[in-house]
Order: C-alpha cells, then sequence, then structure tokens
C-alpha cells in the first residue's frame, strides 16, 4: 500500500504548471525530492533538485569508474608492468627532477 501512496504523492499532473502552480511544485521537489510529471497518464519527466541530479551524476560516474577498474584488472598482468625506478629512466626523470618538483595536493 506504501508504493501506492507514495507514487501518487511523488506524480504531479502536468496541468498544475498549466495553472501556473511551477514555483509551489519546484519548492516540494526541493523538500520532499523527485516528482514524476503526467501527461496523458503517462510519465512525461522526473523534477530532481539541482543536488539530487549532482549525486545521482556521482554515483553514475563512480560506477562507470569502479566498471573500467574491473575491465581492466581482468586482463592485469604483473609481467607487464615495470617499477617506478625504470619508468623515470625510461622518461629521464632524475632524482633531481623530481625534487624540484612542486608537491601537489589530491583530494
Amino acid at each position: 500500500m506504501e508504493n501506492i501512496t507514495s507514487a501518487i504523492r511523488d506524480t504531479i499532473p502536468i496541468s498544475q504548471f498549466n495553472r501556473g502552480l511551477a514555483g509551489k511544485i519546484f519548492e516540494e521537489v526541493k523538500r520532499s525530492g523527485a516528482k514524476v510529471v503526467m501527461k496523458n497518464n503517462a510519465a512525461e519527466c522526473v523534477l530532481l533538485s539541482p543536488d539530487e541530479y549532482l549525486r545521482l551524476m556521482d554515483e553514475v560516474n563512480d560506477a562507470r569508474l569502479l566498471a573500467l577498474a574491473a575491465q581492466r584488472m581482468e586482463h592485469f598482468d604483473p609481467k607487464n608492468t615495470i617499477s617506478g625506478e625504470e619508468l623515470y629512466r625510461q622518461l629521464g626523470i632524475t632524482d633531481q627532477d623530481l625534487e624540484n618538483c612542486v608537491e601537489v595536493e589530491i583530494e
């Protein structure tokens, strides 16, 4: 029963926008979360707050990165790796070069 109640509570008929109630609807989205806009008894779009949208996009990006990392790990072979020292040698980077670098803080 709660699913039916939340479905009714979380839907907005498009006619409310036509009646000039957009501001009230946007406040409701900010206060209580996403709303589904219905048009001709079918879902037309979903309204989200900017914060919720950004949170969801962060989750999507994290999931993509996790999938990419998992895919790369499937093909990982330690025999194909080289040490940091060898990489520096190949690139011509010296200990002096590293000492002269400005330290970068990564969040």
